[in-house]
């Protein structure tokens, strides 16, 4: 039997729980199934978690480099933070892992950033004031059980689903329409896909939950056109650069 540290027993035990802990490390059981998908599926977690943290801070750092967001969609940056923000609210009041759900709180933050530059570069300092508040008192309401209770919630989490897709939508048609990528982040939209894939799994393995499931289903499918049309117009900047030019 192994023994480790406690310094190393005590957040393992927190991660996979006792009964893995046991027979994964202490009695070296790799042929427990589930225990492993259990361990994999933490590991996604937490892998996507810290990408997560910081996979729209290129989209961040290259609008502010560009003073521009060209090429991206205002409709689906209010979506998907509205998409967010209710995720994140029915999570927490579900007690649902952090491993599944904790990429949310940082997406939803740098949203909010990137929903700020959008208003700003378009000169909409005023609606910044308004859209400030307006967040101010969604959160407040997404928290308090009597404002929205957890059968709201949870209608409003179903509601997710389609506001989750038609944040995609716009965005979409965006790059259709222009020909090209304009400021998006290649780094964003393919760490969205593979997050966005892998959440897939860890839902299904740690969280028994066909509204969140079917959300992350869905996503996936919108991800991956994004995916594939920026695999499709990655030239396209630079011809239209090379065009201006001459």
């Amino acid at each position: 039997m192994v023994q480790l540290p406690d310094i190393i027993k005590y957040p393992a035990v927190n991660l996979i729980g006792e009964t893995c802990y046991t027979s994964l490390v202490e009695n070296l059981n790799i042929s427990d199934t589930a225990c492993l998908k259990l361990l994999l599926s933490k590991g996604l977690g937490i892998g996507i978690i810290l990408a997560g943290s910081i996979v729209k801070l290129p989209q961040i750092i290259k609008i502010l480099t560009a003073r521009s967001t060209r090429g991206l969609s205002f409709e689906s940056v209010v979506l998907e933070t509205c998409a967010f923000g209710i995720g994140l609210a029915y999570n927490l009041r579900n007690a649902n892992p952090f491993s599944t759900f904790g990429e949310t709180f940082f997406l939803t933050i740098q949203n909010v950033i990137i929903l700020f530059l959008m208003l700003h570069y378009a000169n909409r300092n005023r609606d910044i004031i308004i859209t400030c508040i307006c967040m101010i008192i969604s959160t407040y309401s997404l928290g308090s059980v009597d404002l929205i209770n957890d059968s709201m919630l949870a209608f409003l989490q179903t509601l997710c689903i389609p506001l989750a897709l038609f944040s995609k939508i716009p965005q979409i048609f965006t790059i259709y329409k222009n020909g090209s990528t304009g400021q998006l982040s290649s780094f964003a939209i393919f760490g969205f896909t593979l997050g966005s894939l892998a959440r897939v799994f860890t839902t299904l393995t740690e969280v028994d939950d066909d509204i969140i499931l079917v959300g992350f289903l869905l996503t996936s499918v919108c991800n991956c056109i994004l995916a594939g049309q920026m695999i499709y117009y990655w030239d396209a900047e630079s011809k239209m650069l090379d065009k201006k030019e001459v």
